[in-house]
């Protein structure tokens, strides 16, 4: 599946607009992380723990989209846009969101 975060895909053209599409994921940090990260904030750098977990959470949101995108019949998504928000009590939120197309060589 092709993601991009542009209205078009270079070298091809969107045959069938299929709509909008999401994926969502939600994941927590550890209380052993978050006691690492504070350390990590008091003394500077970067804090691999949540940074691992951004990550992860960004892989499943985007897999998510595809997987949805792909059910309802495309082979693309343009206009990826990636969110990322707290919720609650160390919950980490990255949410996806793009058109899903169905494109073809232009």
């Amino acid at each position: 599946m092709i993601c991009v975060t542009t209205p078009t895909i270079e070298g091809h053209r969107a045959s069938r607009v299929i709509g909008i599409v999401s994926g969502e994921a939600i994941l927590g940090a550890n209380i052993f992380r978050d006691f690492l990260a504070n350390i990590r904030d008091v003394v500077g750098g970067r804090s691999g723990a949540y940074e691992t977990v951004l990550r992860e959470a960004r892989r499943q949101a985007l897999e998510d989209m595809s997987q949805e995108a792909a059910r309802l019949g495309g082979n693309a998504i343009v206009g990826v846009d990636l969110d990322y928000e707290t919720v609650g009590n160390g919950m980490l939120m990255v949410t996806a969101t793009g058109t899903a197309v169905v494109i073809a060589p232009a």
